[in-house]
């Protein structure tokens, strides 16, 4: 196309075309990630009602699919991605959230709805087993028909099993539509269907956005936790392990130092307790007094205290239970003297 072709077709777009695309594309520019969502069968007063629940995080901007593909073409910045996904009845959708909050908040404001003749199930429609709640009919058969396991028991119409009644993907016909109506069955959900959105260069599909939040969290720190072990046994320092791997080297230095009595001052303290330790446990061991030095003399002097304390408290808590024992006996030997003296009266 030349130039003068390029400004005539230019100039047979009416003005208000123009501001309107104008418009859309300072929409579009405003915000980090942008969408595209099926606005189809929502009606206008639902419509309205989701807007007002999104305000303040997310805003919905409807026109003309035409405008909307020349907007996102003016807007460029990889955005005429999301041309490709302009058809039937759509709306662009702004937020500065991220796609996947973005794709949660919509599908948390997603209501259930019925079914009308003349559309395409979503999923598989499924009659649930149960008391209808309808008196017994014509019903029945409509539910037969339809081919639900209905039958009349005990006073009212039971679906005896949970029922199949229309896969995934098939056209619903008016007799269906009348009989989930009349059950109070809504087998569909209405809200905005997140077609793409495209954020930070980046187009995501709504699969791509359908994750578990608390299950994604849960991998990440596991992650986390498995290449920080990996780090710490490898010795491979980083800001998040070095404080780790100094802690870990400082007890393994102490512990060579005190296996190799080596004489830092980080350690001596230890040394000389575990010396002690050591001395103690010999001293013990020497049943004469006299072939031990002078100075460990009192060692010994203090082990044989401590066992005679120990054995002394050994020795009333045995005469404290023989006491205890003492009493119980003549307790019972009391008691027995009493159920004597009742015997003799009865």
């Amino acid at each position: 196309m030349s130039q003068s072709e390029s400004v005539r077709k230019t100039e047979t777009i009416p003005q208000w075309k123009q501001d309107e695309v104008d418009e859309l594309v300072e929409f579009i520019s405003s915000y980090q990630s942008v969408g595209i969502v099926g606005v189809q069968g929502i009606p206008s007063r639902q419509l309205q009602a989701m807007r007002r629940d999104l305000h303040g995080s997310a805003a919905i901007r409807m026109s003309r699919n035409t405008l909307v593909t020349r907007a996102l073409e003016q807007a460029d910045d990889g955005l005429e991605q999301l041309t490709e996904f302009v058809a039937g009845q759509i709306a662009l959708v702004g937020t500065n959230d991220n796609p996947f909050g973005l794709f949660k908040q919509l599908e948390a404001s997603k209501t259930p709805a019925p079914i009308n003749a003349g559309e395409i199930a979503p999923n598989e429609i499924v009659i649930p087993e149960g008391d209808t709640g309808v008196d017994p009919g014509p019903f029945v058969g409509e539910l037969q028909q339809i081919g639900a396991d209905a039958r009349i028991q005990e006073g009212s119409i039971q679906v005896l099993s949970d029922s199949v009644v229309l896969d995934e993907g098939q056209e619903v016909d008016q007799q269906l539509a009348s009989v989930l109506s009349e059950l109070g069955i809504e087998p569909k959900e209405v809200g905005l269907d997140l077609k793409r959105v495209y954020s930070e260069g980046v187009l995501f599909s709504p699969d791509e956005l359908a994750i578990d939040v608390d299950e994604y969290y849960a991998d990440i720190q596991a992650a986390a936790g498995a290449a920080r072990n990996l780090s710490v046994n490898a010795v491979y320092p980083t800001a998040q392990t070095a404080g780790s791997l100094i802690a870990k080297a400082t007890g393994e230095a102490k512990s060579v130092a005190l296996a190799g009595a080596v004489e830092s001052p980080d350690v001596l303290g230890d040394l000389v307790g575990k010396a002690d330790g050591q001395v103690r446990a010999l001293v013990s061991q020497i049943d004469d007094p006299e072939a031990l030095p002078e100075e460990l003399r009192d060692l010994e002097a203090d082990a044989e205290d401590a066992e005679a304390e120990a054995a002394d408290e050994s020795a009333d808590e045995d005469e404290q239970a023989d006491e205890d024992d003492t009493e119980e006996a003549e307790a019972d030997a009391d008691d027995g003297d009493d159920d004597d003296a009742l015997g003799t009266l009865f």
